[in-house]
């Protein structure tokens, strides 16, 4: 995004072009996912995540980020996330470890400029960082893929403390809520806003127009579902990453609440003038999602841009994500996990080649009819129906 150079204090008289570097808008936001709902295309983002997830690499992409600095570690060596990579891949600068301080430096719409790892304000430096490169970053991946180890214990002793915690609502479904939207004996389609939930949605279309599962968007999911066409019937979180639209278009809302009740989703709700069923429990929103479609008897649960790995749940940000992969343990053979099937099998047969063989077919059955004989009888009719045709229109006007 360029700069007029008269709108930027310091520097008139001297064009913006003239400068190194990237000179844009920044977007500051200390959670990635609240910051790529109002990001524009061209603007810096400036964000404080530890670990950036695919998921947040993706979306500050897909926003066209012009750059992205981080305050935090991008890749803290915890686990081998991608984040970082997918964003140096796309040819955005980033630039990790910055100056803290930036948060308090600088207003939100403010025009800075970024080179080398360095962030001028009214080219006074307010901050600076190391700038990520793919071997940079491949070097980190290949140290934290070294301590997985630490991580998969800590994964093995989250379980336990889960189990102890939610037992009686995995075992028993105690806790439960009760909820308006009937799930006996049907299918339940629930959507993350996860890896490849657009391409997995389309690749869907056909199954959701021949079985009208519900369908229940988690968080940000529910757009997903609007986005895609469709109008969720159920919205599952503690909405803080769902738009308004979603929560008023009419689905009903199950507020996922924290153990001891409290529920900050709900204060959202009821500033919508909507009202929400709470549902507490300490795994996460598509885990009570899943728990809540099995205890209601749904048939068939199938799910789009869910966790299912060690290093997606790590990505969730949650230490060893026990929960939902307990929770997938409970509802069995009921999952059907559809994330990436939009991978698993794409239409050999291009848009050109298909309209190749209609061509064909039309000039094959075209020299059929010329060749045989009752092809020429019919041609014959035409050719008498064609002539009886101009003769009435040509009596019209005599």
């Amino acid at each position: 995004m360029k700069v007029p150079a008269n709108k930027i204090p310091g520097l008139r008289g001297r064009k913006v072009n003239d400068l190194p570097g990237v000179t844009a808008v920044a977007r500051i936001d200390r959670r990635t996912k609240r910051l790529t709902k109002r990001l524009k295309s061209g603007e810096i983002a400036i964000i404080d995540h530890v670990d950036v997830d695919r998921v947040s690499a993706e979306a500050l992409v897909a926003c066209g980020a012009a750059a992205v600095v981080n305050v935090a570690a991008g890749i803290s060596g915890r686990y081998p996330n991608l984040g970082p990579q997918i964003i140096v891949e796309a040819g955005l600068p980033f630039v990790d470890g910055a100056t803290p301080e930036l948060f308090e430096r600088l207003r939100d719409g403010d025009v800075v400029r970024l080179h080398d790892g360095v962030v001028y304000h009214d080219e006074e430096v307010i901050g600076k960082g190391e700038v990520q490169t793919p071997e940079t970053i491949e070097a980190a991946l290949a140290e934290a893929r070294a301590g997985l180890a630490v991580q998969i214990e800590a994964f093995a002793v989250n379980t336990m403390e889960y189990v102890r915690g939610e037992g009686k609502l995995l075992i028993d479904g105690v806790g439960v809520p009760d909820i308006r939207t009937s799930m006996e004996d049907r299918h339940v389609l629930i959507v993350v806003r996860g890896y490849h939930y657009k391409e997995d949605i389309a690749t869907l279309r056909p199954y959701i127009r021949e079985y009208r599962p519900v369908l229940v968007g988690v968080d940000g999911g529910a757009d997903a579902l609007l986005e895609a066409g469709y109008q969720p019937d159920l919205i599952v979180g503690d909405f803080d990453s769902v738009s308004a639209k979603a929560l008023t278009c009419g689905a009903e809302l199950v507020v996922h609440a924290y153990r001891d009740g409290r529920a900050p989703g709900l204060e959202r709700v009821h500033q919508l003038g909507r009202e929400a069923v709470i549902f507490p429990s300490t795994g996460t929103s598509e885990d009570i999602a899943m728990l809540l479609a099995d205890d209601k008897g749904a048939e068939l649960i199938v799910a789009v841009g869910t966790h299912a790995t060690l290093v997606e749940f790590l990505d969730k940000g949650r230490s060893g994500m026990a929960s939902t992969f307990l929770t997938r343990l409970i509802v069995g053979s009921k999952l059907i996990d559809a994330k990436g099937v939009s991978r698993l099998y794409r239409s050999r047969i291009s848009t050109p080649q298909l309209i190749l063989l209609v061509i064909t077919a039309m000039i094959t059955m075209s020299v059929a009819i010329f060749i045989s004989p009752i092809g020429k009888t019919w041609l014959i009719s035409l050719q008498d129906a064609w002539n009886s045709f101009i003769f009435w229109l040509v009596g019209l006007f005599s």
